[in-house]
């Protein structure tokens, strides 16, 4: 009659108990590799059962077990299809060209006008214009609509740091705010490349939800309808549970089998705090959406 295994908790010896310790996760350490000999082994005479073993073992992650959201569009969904044909960005779809001001908080540093003339290299239709003290939102906007510029955006800072995006589109709106975070200019990124004056493609990544396609499609009216591929730029906004990273990159294709990537830069990370209907306005604005704390119920509960 064999002996039940000891609990080591139940050892009292410290030494006996490591010891106990050690070589169980060793003798646990060699089945698992007999058992992975065994499939390998197994796969190598069947290789039907590699291909049944990797389609059921899927990874949960946050993203895969994300909760149920009403306002995720299908495919399919005719309705938010039509409705977007007639709304604040329908004008860019239908052929008008982006005409883009980049300024700044009143008394920027150079830390963030560096990181301003780099952001304007991302948009070929982009101009920075250099903000006077006396100059409120409000006054910018009405200029930018005279001058019939078809986006704002503002660069805020913080304890002389960029730190906050505000893209104001005109001449209706919307207007979203974006936390601005993990910023890299070009010249920190190792093995970087020059930016050409090509116009770039766009990858819009992972903007599922109603609100999502309203970001997504303020995010492509920044860029111009026709990219000029011989540049083989490509600019990628891709959102991550709420969080948007930026990339841009210069492509190669080689052999006509591998692709091969170069970081051209700026890199950085945004994150919606509220989306606003109608230009800039905090005091009478209308907010479709705003993030607050009481709304963080789960850490599987996405907005875009």
């Amino acid at each position: 009659m064999s002996r039940p295994p000891v609990d080591p908790k139940d050892i009292k010896n410290a030494m006996k108990r490591s010891e106990v310790v050690h070589k169980r996760r060793s003798e646990k350490a060699r089945a698992k590799l007999q058992r992975r000999m065994a499939t390998r082994k197994e796969e190598e005479a069947n290789p039907e059962l590699r291909e049944e073993r990797l389609a059921a073992n899927v990874p949960q992650t946050l993203d895969s077990l994300r909760e149920v959201d009403e306002t995720l569009v299908a495919q399919d969904d005719d309705e938010v299809f039509i409705s977007e044909e007639t709304d604040e960005f329908a004008a860019y779809f239908n052929g008008t060209a982006p005409k883009i001001l980049v300024t700044t908080s009143r008394w920027a540093t150079p830390d963030t006008y560096e990181f301003a003339n780099e952001f304007c290299t991302i948009f070929p239709d982009a101009q920075f214009i250099k903000r006077g003290p006396q100059f409120e939102v409000k006054k910018i906007v009405e200029l930018a609509i005279g001058r019939e510029y078809t986006d704002v955006i503002i660069i805020n800072e913080d304890k002389k740091k960029p730190n906050a995006i505000t893209v104001i589109h005109l001449p209706e709106g919307p207007t979203a705010h974006f936390k601005l975070s993990s910023v890299k200019l070009n010249k920190d990124i190792r093995g970087h490349g020059t930016v050409g004056p090509h116009k770039p493609e766009l990858i819009l990544n992972n903007f599922n939800t109603r609100l999502g396609h309203t970001i997504g499609r303020m995010f492509a009216a920044l860029f111009p309808h026709v990219p000029e591929f011989h540049g083989r730029q490509v600019a990628t906004f891709h959102n991550q549970r709420d969080f948007i990273f930026f990339r841009r990159h210069r492509y190669i294709f080689k052999d006509g089998k591998r692709c091969d990537l170069q970081e051209l830069g700026p890199r950085f990370t945004l994150k919606l705090k509220w989306l606003q209907k109608g230009t800039f306005d905090t005091r009478f604005g209308d907010y479709e959406w705003m993030f607050k704390p009481e709304m963080a119920t789960s850490r599987r509960r996405f907005f875009l």
